[in-house]
């Protein structure tokens, strides 16, 4: 087990036209590894244009020990950088701007959305803590792998009692991370086909169907 270094060191993978709603594509805490540029593909011939940053500049990790210690190293960048993109997308005239972001992703994904700066969020295995105060005011869609448990039982309860608009789905005989092919020892392929389905219509709805 290790970090080790990926393909398309650094660089942020793009997929889809400008003019199109812009998708931000959130690794989760083992990096950008092998698996995301199929998902960020699939996105874009549902006409999104897919953008995939690399948080951790060219690494990833292989074990859940060494993905803390580059999480811990990366966050505080990372937001920020999120925040750049977003501030692009405004600035091109992006139609609509959404997230979707996986377990770390998903948790920064719901931060940057606190601001107002963005226009629907997907969520896999994520959510805030009491810590992270703040109403999340644009449409989300949780994607929960496993059984019901009080923390996200709990969280659901306090989006709706702040107004958010909100679509919750559970993959019970699933396990986190289920729907990233990035981590093929807990990929659940039929429970990933669903999601991905789900998070387009979603994210067609709230970004593409506004306008």
């Amino acid at each position: 087990m290790a970090i080790v270094p990926i393909a398309f060191h650094g660089t942020t993978l793009e997929y889809g036209t400008p003019d199109q709603p812009l998708v931000l594509v959130l690794h989760d805490w083992y990096g950008r590894l092998n698996g995301l540029e199929d998902y960020g593909r699939s996105l874009a011939q549902q006409g999104f244009h897919v953008v995939i940053p690399d948080l951790y500049d060219g690494w990833a990790a292989t074990d859940d020990e060494d993905a803390a210690v580059l999480a811990r190293l990366s966050l505080p960048m990372a937001v920020v950088r999120i925040q750049e993109f977003v501030r692009a997308g405004r600035a091109g005239d992006a139609p609509g701007i959404g997230v979707v972001g996986f377990s770390m992703g998903g948790w920064l994904a719901l931060l940057i959305a606190q601001s107002g700066s963005v226009d629907a969020i997907v969520v896999h295995d994520a959510m805030l803590s009491n810590v992270d105060q703040g109403v999340v005011p644009c449409p989300v869609q949780l994607h929960f792998a496993g059984a019901d448990t009080p923390h996200s039982d709990a969280f659901v309860v306090r989006l709706i009692g702040d107004g958010t608009t909100l679509e919750r789905f559970d993959y019970v005989r699933s396990e986190q991370p289920f729907a990233n092919a990035s981590v093929p020892r807990t990929m659940t392929p039929a429970s990933a086909i669903l999601a991905r389905t789900r998070t387009a219509s979603f994210l067609q709805k709230y970004l593409a169907e506004r306008h």
